[in-house]
């Protein structure tokens, strides 16, 4: 693996440079993946796309970041991790985030999707004919859905959904019993489309829409028979949505989950976001009924859920507008002709995924389904999905007979009500399923077939940086990992048995898992490479992970840096290390890497000379990843298995030279810049490139 040069060590000052911020450093990622909106190569569909994907981003941020900040803010706290400067500068920054959104949605997507022939009307824009539709559509499919709330001391203000569509009006007139009650609530439903196509007949063959809160904004005047309707808005209100149950306290985790997803709707608000012509008036009435200081209110030049507007990319229909299909090669180490068992017996698969298909694992699975000397499978269930073929494959197993046990973790941030369907339908049907460990979320990937093989049984494992989900493993980058390895499948065995009993756990031969020895065991080898690197011992770390946060592995790596240990860290998002600082983290840098896929794969590198160590992981180098999770890492041993990880998850993204960000000294990211006179390669794009020539040969 190429190395950078190595700095001189350096007399190090009397303080050490702060690490960076992690919500500022959250939001930094954001407006990379907000890049590629920006970006001209990218097809315009494709950047709208990522336009919503900063939408949801922000959503999840807000829901689970911003509490915090809004309390102490409240509080009027000024010292602390949280406090009103963190609340501003934190607010300071989304409002310019956001408003660079919806400039570049105003600005530049929309007139170019336009000049496609994809257009979303206004009522201003409509012409008789149209507006005659519209006003159909509106009484067939809109009105009788809608129950306008006009507030008085009878009619409280009413509960509104996090994230959910409503509008505000003052109200001119009287009422029907004469009062003069002047504001009401349109809450809109969730069945409602929010993007309409409109009929060939009124638009030719033009790709026209109407937004639902178009259709609606046109005609409150109706909902309002005698009134006179002056000022409105449409609103949407974010809260706090992270849930936090006391495993010690309740005597049933999935029933106390299933009750806080619920209350998860009317949580604390967050924020506020409004049209941009919302009046002083209605926004201040709407911040007092919330809470929220002035800051947290969001004015939008557009709709207040840009989110939602995916559904143009599906409704649209134009593949000239969106990315080239990709197809999955089959994973390239496994023949299809042949038992994956016996191809285990000979040696360990690799699936490099998206590149290679998610297919692989469904066949392991499948296979041992069928195969009637298969006993039991084991598995470890995070994110699945509401819809998935593994899970169908589970319950036939469960049906042909064979144990099975699922480890379901309940608590799976915003899977919760998936998860927990998935573990009511296994235990119908006769499946073991467990939780995991009281006070630790279960976040190791694994799965563990036992087959009966003449007079003994042999055990086969699958492991996985990612989660056990067909649709996601289309867009995310992970490793898939298959083996027979005797220890490593022993291992696995030891921690099922101990997330089912929470008996104690003996001593593991090759895996490291959280929250027993993994942090420990990193900090070790860091600082075991910084040892002899202070000798002049070459050394070289390389780690491929979606965030950094962890602060004792952060100073680890510094120290390590600082005596000599060369560094490179491919982080994609949230990164608290400050890289590239002179006199203190010169031999570190630090890259983040945005592509057309999620990058989530997990690679550890270790070097000491000519001796190499490489572990895969399901673990980010946070701190409840190591202290509050159930995780795993694990060796690749073989040395051609540990290459190909190296070249392809590893030395291909030091060497992009496109969608590669590079973080300074100052603490900003940018964009990598290729040299000259050698061609610019984006990671996967090379990898999408081998796989397809390697799927046709």
């Amino acid at each position: 693996m190429q190395s950078f040069p190595r700095k001189p060590l350096a007399l190090v000052q009397s303080a050490p440079p702060a690490l960076l911020d992690r919500d500022h450093s959250i939001l930094a990622f954001n407006e990379r993946v907000l890049d590629w909106a920006v970006r001209d190569d990218v097809p315009l569909l494709e950047r709208l796309r990522y336009l919503c994907i900063v939408s949801s981003n922000l959503d999840e941020f807000f829901e689970v970041r911003a509490e915090p900040h809004l309390s102490a803010f409240q509080a009027n706290d000024r010292k602390g991790q949280y406090s009103v400067d963190t609340f501003d500068r934190l607010a300071d920054a989304l409002h310019q985030l956001v408003a660079r959104q919806y400039a570049l949605y105003n600005e530049k997507l929309m007139p170019g999707l336009e000049a496609q022939g994809l257009r979303i009307l206004s009522h201003g824009e409509r012409n008789a004919a149209q507006r005659a539709w519209v006003k159909q559509y509106f009484e067939r499919e809109v009105r009788p859905l809608l129950i306008p709330v006009g507030l008085d001391p009878s009619h409280p203000f009413p509960q509104v959904a996090n994230k959910s569509l409503n509008f505000i009006v003052r109200l001119s007139g009287k009422d029907a019993f004469g009062r003069e009650n002047e504001i009401a609530i349109v809450k809109v439903p969730r069945v409602l489309p929010r993007l309409i196509r409109m009929p060939e007949k009124l638009v030719g063959n033009k790709a026209w829409f109407v937004s639902l809160s178009s259709v609606i904004r046109a005609h409150l005047d109706e909902l309002f028979p005698g009134r006179v309707v002056g000022q409105f808005s449409q609103f949407r209100v974010t809260r706090h949505s992270d849930l936090a149950v006391d495993e010690d306290d309740v005597q049933n985790l999935r029933t106390a989950l299933r009750q806080g997803l619920v209350h998860r709707h009317y949580g604390q608000a967050v924020r506020l976001e409004v049209s941009a012509g919302c009046s002083e008036h209605l926004a201040d009435f709407l911040l007092k009924q919330f809470a929220l200081p002035a800051k947290a209110l969001y004015r939008v030049h557009g709709p207040v859920n840009l989110v939602r507007l995916t559904q143009l990319i599906d409704l649209a229909n134009r593949p000239d507008l969106c990315f080239a299909p990709y197809r999955a090669a089959y994973p390239v180490q496994i023949q299809s002709s042949h038992s994956i068992f016996d191809q285990l017996k000979q040696r360990d698969i690799l699936i490099h995924q998206p590149f290679e298909s998610f297919d692989g694992v469904l066949t392991f699975l499948r296979e041992a389904v069928n195969d009637p000397q298969v006993l039991a499978i084991k598995q470890t269930i995070y994110r699945t999905g509401a819809d998935s073929e593994l899970m169908d494959l589970l319950r036939e197993a469960v049906r042909r007979g064979k144990e099975v046990t699922v480890v379901v973790e309940l608590k799976a941030r915003f899977d919760e009500e998936a998860n927990i369907n998935w573990a009511e339908m296994l235990e119908s049907i006769g499946a073991q399923v467990v939780y995991g460990v009281v006070g630790l979320k279960t976040h190791a990937k694994m799965m563990l077939i036992t087959r009966r093989e003449g007079k003994s049984l042999k055990r086969y494992g699958h492991l996985s940086t990612g989660n056990y989900n067909p649709r996601t493993a289309k867009l995310y980058t992970d490793v898939s990992h298959l083996t027979a390895d005797v220890a490593l499948t022993t291992d696995m065995e030891h921690v099922f048995v101990h997330l089912a009993s929470q008996s104690k756990l003996p001593r593991l031969s090759k895996l490291w898992l959280a929250p027993f020895y993994l942090h420990r065991k990193l900090i070790a080898k860091i600082d075991a490479l910084g040892e002899v690197a202070a000798r002049g011992v070459e050394t070289r770390i390389v780690v491929k992970m979606n965030s950094l946060t962890d602060e004792a592995l952060i100073r680890s790596l510094m120290t390590a840096g600082s005596r000599g240990v060369k560094i490179d860290l491919i982080v994609r998002g949230a990164c608290m290390l400050p890289a590239q600082v002179p006199g203190y983290t010169d031999n570190i840098r630090v890259r983040s890497v945005i592509g057309r896929f999620l990058e989530h794969s997990r690679v550890f590198y270790f070097r000491q000379g000519e001796v190499e160590d490489l572990y895969l992981s399901s673990a980010d180098w946070m701190n409840r990843n190591m202290v509050r999770r159930v995780e795993l890492a694990w060796p690749v041993t073989d040395p051609v298995q540990r290459q190909r990880i190296v070249d392809e998850c590893l030395v291909a993204y030091l060497h992009d030279g496109v969608d590669a960000w590079d973080l300074g000294g100052d603490g900003v990211y940018r964009r990598q810049e290729a040299c000259a006179d050698v061609p610019a390669h984006g990671a996967q794009a090379a990898l999408m490139g081998r796989y397809a020539r390697n799927d046709k040969g």
